[in-house]
């Protein structure tokens, strides 16, 4: 029972962190996993890929917004279009080793 508190409590936050943050906050969340999962944990690699693989992300988002239609979409829709389902892929995942 206090696993499922805790992971409730963490949704929150990271909810309430993605609402005042943004797309940012997307990036942020999404972008450190995946890079996580290429290059694994070796932090000297991970960061600057991070930051890499983020801003690659963040121009393809862009790219995509721009080339949909001739009105222009928000990056932030486009961005939690990918950044939302990955991100419960992956609190899913994490979930099973918890429970």
């Amino acid at each position: 029972m206090l696993g499922i508190i805790v992971v409730l409590i963490a949704t929150l936050v990271t909810s309430a962190s993605i609402c005042v943050g943004g797309i940012v906050g997307w990036v942020g969340l999404l972008v450190p996993h995946i890079a996580r999962l290429i290059y694994g944990a070796n932090h000297a690699v991970l960061m600057p890929m991070s930051a890499v693989l983020g801003a690659m992300f963040l121009m393809l988002a862009d790219t995509l917004a721009r080339s949909i239609s001739t009105a222009e979409i928000p990056l932030s829709i486009i961005t939690a279009i990918i950044g939302a389902p990955s991100i419960a892929i992956i609190m899913i995942k994490k979930a099973k080793r918890w429970f």
